[in-house]
């Protein structure tokens, strides 16, 4: 058996991690590191959340971390196994090894068990079904961490079970794909198959779960791959995405965006025609007003917004923003750059601070212009001349402007 002593791995013992298992071990009950932490910890990473799993029940967690003291957390877990303790300054999700007795390709009704075997059966994909226990030892069913070194990405056991048991599967397929393997196209046959053949049971998925594994796909490597598989497998229209993507264009956006680290939503957008599109995968995902609007600005700015001929490359964007003067305009063009793949204004933009406009209502009353109207007048036409200086004219410059005009 595999025995891992990683820095990563010593670094988790913290205080906390050793009073956890300090307490387990007094009551003889089984504790392992489980899921994504396991295999992060073999791909020789520092995971971000670390999960554990048990034989010991919710009803026996709660009894010994009570009688030892010990806070307990968030109790919204506790149907599905999952007890949350805090100890020394830190969380600990602890979960009960369980099997799945009914599933609806959403959710499960799950039933407790001591069979770590049973309970790495009903996890998605191999490499996230390995637990790894406290002296290092590590537990592998399904062959995980061969598939991990030989970055493979397959199901436990049948696909189309797995995937039956919740549809979201599909996704997560593809996300770790584009996270662990190392070229496009190395898929085995028989899961695409099981993919096409189920791809309809992501429909009864929330917008909100679809959005979540979606924007990781889109962050990940072979996006351009994984997003034409979406459409040749049937995918695309139970997500929200356009029945007739424009793929041309994600591909030459995915390689204008590659290293500078664009919002998911700008990689999107180059599958939409129409801000319709943009509307209906709102409908359907449930996008944040930040994400639908980031949108909605790419598909109406991104032929028309662009770089200047001459000295002067990036004053349309300098003066979009002048002219909108919105705070989130800036960011909104920032990711247009990105998308355009301009990357030498975008260092620009980025270092560029906004000019405050000098003149205030104030000045031109000192100066004795006294109604509203006029001086709202004023105002605009000093903006115009700032502008057309490229906002390099001073107060002084620009009240001297005024008595000419």
């Amino acid at each position: 058996a595999m025995k891992l002593q990683s820095p990563q791995f010593q670094a988790l013992f913290t205080p906390g991690l050793r009073s956890v298992a300090e307490l387990f071990e007094k009551k003889n009950y089984e504790l392992r590191i489980a899921g994504g932490a396991v295999r992060d910890l073999l791909s020789g990473m520092t995971p971000q959340d670390v999960d554990f799993a048990t034989t010991a029940t919710p009803v026996e967690m709660k009894e010994m971390f009570t009688s030892a003291g010990v806070r307990l957390i968030n109790n919204k877990g506790e149907k599905h196994g999952t007890i949350t303790a805090r100890l020394h300054e830190q969380n600990f999700e602890i979960t009960t090894l369980r099997i799945d007795v009914v599933t609806d390709g959403r959710h499960a009704e799950v039933e407790f068990t001591t069979d770590w075997e049973k309970d790495a059966e009903r996890r998605d994909l191999t490499v996230n079904s390995m637990f790894l226990g406290l002296d290092g030892t590590l537990y592998d069913f399904f062959n995980g961490y061969e598939d991990l070194q030989n970055k493979k990405i397959r199901f436990v056991g049948k696909a189309s079970e797995r995937i039956q048991e919740d549809y979201l599967r599909i996704l997560r397929y593809f996300r770790f794909y584009g996270r662990i393997t190392e070229k496009p196209g190395a898929h085995e046959a028989s899961t695409l198959q099981a993919i096409k053949e189920n791809a309809k049971g992501l429909a009864g998925i929330s917008g909100e779960r679809i959005w979540v594994e979606l924007k990781k796909i889109l962050l990940g490597n072979h996006v351009n791959h994984l997003v034409r598989l979406m459409y040749e497998l049937d995918i695309a229209q139970y997500i929200g995405l356009p029945l007739e993507g424009n793929l041309e264009e994600f591909d030459r956006v995915t390689k204008n965006t590659h290293n500078l680290c664009p919002k998911p939503m700008t990689v999107l957008t180059s599958l939409f025609k129409v801000k319709d599109d943009v509307t209906n995968l709102d409908l359907r995902l449930k996008i944040s007003k930040e994400e639908k609007n980031l949108g909605l600005f790419l598909v109406k700015h991104r032929q028309e917004l662009t770089k200047a001929v001459g000295p002067e490359p990036l004053r349309p964007y300098q003066d979009f923003i002048m002219d909108s003067r919105e705070a989130s305009t800036n960011s909104k063009i920032c990711e247009l750059l990105k998308y355009q793949g301009e990357e030498h204004l975008l260092r620009e933009l980025q270092q560029w601070t906004v000019p405050s406009f000098p003149v205030s209502g104030h000045d031109l009353r000192k100066m004795g212009v006294s109604s509203g109207k006029e001086i709202g007048a004023a105002l605009q036409q000093l903006r115009e001349e700032w502008k057309k200086s490229g906002y390099h004219m001073d107060k002084e410059e620009l009240l001297s402007c005024l008595k000419k005009l």
